[in-house]
């Protein structure tokens, strides 16, 4: 079609094909750099146009004219005035008609100018008239911009010859042929959103794609039938399911079997564009059909399932999880290129792993040095009421242009099943399509019905190419159905009669496609029962031998895992100082900056006052001990990345991990100018984002455990916003999926009257969680202790996620300090740090208590000389340091035990100690076995909003827990 409609153009007066048109098209871009840069008598004109006419010109620019075509040399644009070309115009407004009269045949030109904004209306709005729906349900209204008489044609105008530029390579053609060949291209079963890019190369790139269609059309044998194959595949291994396990979940792709073409149409092309790696994720619709027909786990692994085997071997602890919830990773071999692929793991929280895969994309590709981004990549796998009603994945997109998270590009798929449980569109969201979301970050949208095959292997080409090339978000829109219920014994017709009607008469997408290539002598009916049979007796043996099947060793400390252990008490502790000579060159480099470099004057003093603390070896803070500890490990030649939404100054300005010159707001990390050979850290201002912030952490410290990585929250508090990722995988991971973590989670957490809001981490959440040596929770007192704890998260062969509640008003508090000796040589990280004055022996009253309100005590305490109540600190809260604890209290067995927290008597740590400290007392046969509360009282709210209420609250706990009368 497109050879027949290429004719010359006739007539040499015609206004687009002379000098006038590629002339006025430049001189407009000209324009609209720069408007000075032409004579003013254009620019006069071209601020008069009119918007038809300006979209025109602009529409021209784009077209492939021959340079030899100009009468004026570009040389001369801004001298050349406009009535040298241009008849001078009275009107107001400049339109397309007054262009067309500038020269040739009026009525030629303003057809030629008319057609070229009907295919502009294609091209923006063509999809709104595109059939993707197979079920014909939705019923789309003709658009009124997609007609010829919105554009000034008639009913005489269909037949008679045009000529339009930039389609389909400059065309003369009737109206009736281009309205058809514009109506193929973005009205068929393809409908695409492009026109919002507003990069003008992607547009163009996209569009030259879409309107040289003869990749989509011109197929080969064996392609088609590698189409056919994933096809069988996808739909007979859920048949397959559905007779051998009725009534089992397991949340099938039927209805949506074209999933399977698409992606290895993705794979495919990925091979051809050297791809080495794509990391998968997903929820659990298709989730089984994706991990045996694309990521390659074996049938016979996901049928002993089904039959009660699990998942990992019996020698390996741990909660295990649902089967279609779970992750698999292997390296598959096509031809002579291998591709490794792994699916990760994820709850049913439908979106939560996006930030995760991104991740893990991000840090695998800097331990391939793919600087290019062009080997590793991410697919994330989306349903419509999710990517529509989920606000992570909004979150998630905002990710992808950013310096400290970019990827190169995810791919996105959404198995658009036109139904969310059981909710349909019309109830689910406002915008017109599922997928609207990702024009904010104006990634290029392909909708596509899934029954037409070809046209998603199409599409999932493109869009992989698009991302190749641009390093740029794509999104494909698979419209499919559902053909069960949310579940396979689900009912579906309860809540969509009409819809599952109209599922019930529908043709299967692989019946469909088996007709039409035994229509086109493709292959025969009896080579595609063969195909069946083939394919069916394939799954028949992978059934029988699942009955013996026996899962290998799990993967999970192979790779860059190799050498790590499973937890122990054995392995959670270790030496973590270091010379006192490298403190001092860490030190020394944390208080410059380079010549010329200005810097705040506030921050100046700071340094100054730093580099005193330094050379003294003492009075140390809790910044200073956090630097020390990234910079050591730095020298060491291990990463480290800390991201927050203020991380580089620090929430309370204490950390000024970044500075900024003051004349040019350059930017300089002292860190990474300790030694001539370290590593360097990432300090990163984050998105103001926790769930996909803290998910992307997440998934760097899954793919990279040798790097120290870190979240930390503006306030602690803040946690709460991503809540799903702390629940479903920081605090269960490893026990459901095998996967551990080294995350660290700085949360800002302490009672100072700040409000609810900003005074409490909610401590007692991450608590609750706290089983099976999950992860590790803790509240320091000194900085030598956080200086400990962060290098013990990476100096130790296993991994653990480790949650610190970090201070506010401790970053500047006096007493918080520490010296160099707490940090050299032999020093470690001490679970509970027992009293330090000797004078303080009390034998009646003995308190123990965590984090911050330990300095309220002491400071009362020094204030009441005849006060003697000794004071212990636990540290760590979670592993419980029973041990430790049991050392400390050992010469108190008359003393009450005291618990003191600042956080009212239902949150805080007091639920998770009292039964454990009990236990202690108990074994240590205390005369007063059961401890005692100090603190607040129960409450809705975490904190007072009062200042005075709150000062009144603190003073009674701090009293209560050392016996003292109220100031």
């Amino acid at each position: 079609m497109a050879e027949k409609l290429m004719k010359e153009p006739s007539g040499d007066s015609s206004f687009l094909t002379n000098s006038n048109a590629a002339f006025l098209a430049d001189l407009y871009a000209k324009y609209l750099k720069d408007p000075d840069s032409i004579d003013s008598s254009w620019s006069n004109i071209f601020a008069n146009l009119d918007a038809d006419a300006a979209d025109l010109l602009k529409e021209l620019h784009g077209a492939s004219w021959q340079q030899e075509q100009f009468t004026i040399p570009q040389e001369e644009f801004n001298v050349y005035p406009a009535e040298a070309i241009m008849k001078p115009i009275n009107e107001p407004k400049i339109t397309a008609a007054d262009l067309a009269e500038l020269s040739g045949d009026p009525q030629q030109i303003l057809d030629s100018i008319h057609a070229l904004m009907l295919i502009r209306s294609y091209r923006v709005l063509g999809h709104l008239e595109s059939n993707l729906d197979p079920l014909g349900i939705e019923k789309r209204k003709p658009n009124i911009e997609l007609d010829p008489a919105f554009h000034g044609f008639t009913k005489n105008d269909w037949d008679r010859e045009i000529y339009v530029a930039s389609f389909l390579g400059g065309t003369v053609a009737t109206l009736r042929e281009i309205k058809a060949q514009l109506s193929k291209i973005y009205s068929g079963t393809i409908g695409v959103e492009y026109m919002h890019i507003q990069n003008s190369e992607q547009k163009s790139w996209i569009q030259d794609r879409l309107e040289n269609y003869e990749e989509r059309y011109n197929l080969t044998r064996e392609q088609k039938m590698g189409i056919l194959d994933a096809l069988v595949r996808a739909e007979h291994f859920e048949k397959f399911l559905h007779v051998k396990y009725p009534g089992a979940k397991r949340f099938g792709l039927d209805g949506g079997e074209s999933t399977i073409p698409c992606l290895m149409s993705i794979l495919n092309r990925a091979l051809d564009n050297n791809v080495d790696e794509i990391i998968f994720g997903m929820a659990h619709r298709g989730r089984l059909n994706v991990l045996n027909n694309v990521i390659g786990k074996s049938a016979k692994a996901i049928f002993s399932e089904f039959q009660g085997t699990p998942a990992h071997p019996d020698d390996v602890q741990g909660s295990g999880d649902v089967k279609y919830h779970l992750g698999c990773s292997t390296t598959r071999t096509f031809g002579d290129k291998q591709i490794h692929l792994s699916l990760t793991a994820n709850p049913s929280h439908l979106e939560a792993v996006d930030p995760v895969v991104l991740g893990k994309v991000r840090a695998k590709q800097a331990q391939q040095n793919d600087d290019t981004r062009s080997k590793i990549f991410g697919l994330l796998m989306h349903g419509d009421a999710a990517f529509a009603g989920q606000g992570l994945v909004s979150e998630t997109l905002s990710l992808s242009e950013l310096p400290g998270y970019r990827v190169g590009g995810t791919m996105h798929l959404v198995i658009n099943n036109q139904i969310g449980f059981t909710t349909s569109p019309k109830h689910s969201r406002s915008s017109p399509y599922s997928s609207d979301v990702a024009k904010m970050i104006q990634a290029p949208i392909f909708h596509v019905n899934g029954d037409d095959v070809e046209a998603v292997s199409f599409i999932s080409k493109m869009a992989m190419d698009f991302r190749h090339q641009f390093k740029k978000d794509v999104v494909i829109d698979l419209f499919c159905y559902r053909k069960h219920g949310h579940n396979e014994i689900d009912e579906p017709a309860f809540t969509q009669p009409l819809m599952y009607q109209a599922i019930a008469k529908q043709k299967s997408t692989l019946e469909k496609y088996a007709d039409k290539l035994i229509s086109e002598n493709v292959i025969t009916a009896d080579e595609y029962k063969q195909i069946l049979k083939v394919y069916d007796d394939e799954l028949q043996a992978d059934f029988k031998a699942a009955e013996t099947f026996k899962p290998k060793k799990a993967d999970w400390l192979d790779g860059v895992w190799a050498g790590f252990n499973i937890a122990n008490d054995d392995n959670r502790h270790s030496i973590t100082g270091i010379p006192e000579k490298l403190l001092k060159t860490i030190g020394a480099a944390l208080t410059k900056h380079p010549d010329g470099f200005t810097v705040h004057p506030r921050l100046e003093r700071i340094l100054k006052e730093k580099a005193a603390k330094i050379e003294s070896e003492k009075d140390i803070d809790w910044a200073t001990a956090e630097a020390l500890a990234f910079g050591s490990l730095l020298c060491e030649g291990k990463q480290v990345r800390l991201s927050g939404q203020d991380s580089g100054r620090g929430t309370f300005s204490q950390r000024h991990a970044v500075f900024r010159d003051q004349q040019t707001e350059a930017a300089f990390i002292p860190l990474n100018h300790i030694q001539p050979v370290q590593c360097e850290i990432e300090v990163l201002d984050s998105p103001l984002s926790e769930m996909s912030v803290l998910g992307f952490e997440y998934g760097m410290s899954l793919a990279d455990p040798h790097k120290l990585v870190m979240w930390e929250a503006q306030f602690g508090d803040f946690a709460n916003g991503a809540q799903v990722m702390f629940d479903q995988f920081i605090s269960s991971g490893e026990a459901k999926w095998l996967r551990m973590s080294g995350l660290v989670v700085l949360l800002p957490h302490g009672y100072e009257g700040q409000g609810p809001e900003h005074s409490s981490a909610r401590l007692e959440r991450f608590l609750q969680c706290s089983a099976e040596g999950n992860w590790q929770v803790a509240n320091c007192t000194t900085p030598a202790n956080y200086f400990h704890i962060l290098r013990r998260q990476i100096h130790r062969n296993i991994r653990k996620p480790l949650i610190i509640m970090t201070p506010k008003s401790l970053l500047r508090n006096k007493m918080a300090v520490s010296s160099f000796r707490d940090m050299i040589d032999n020093t470690s990280f001490l679970p509970v740090i027992g009293e330090t004055d000797p004078k303080a022996n009390s034998k009646d009253r003995v308190i123990l208590c965590s984090g911050k309100v330990y300095y309220d005590l002491l400071e009362r305490r020094m204030g009441e000389p005849s006060c003697k109540v000794p004071i212990i600190r636990v540290e760590q809260l979670y592993p419980f340091p029973a041990k430790e604890i049991a050392e400390q209290l050992k010469s108190h067995q008359h003393a009450q035990v005291i618990w003191c927290q600042e956080e009212p008597e239902n949150m805080g740590s007091w639920a998770f100690i009292d039964r454990r400290l009990e236990k202690v007392l108990v074994d240590l046969k205390f005369k007063n076995s059961r401890p005692i509360y100090a603190g607040r009282a129960e409450s809705a709210s975490t904190a007072t909003g009062y200042n005075q209420k709150h000062i009144e609250q603190q003073n009674a706990l701090v009293n209560e827990a050392l016996g003292l009368k109220s100031s």
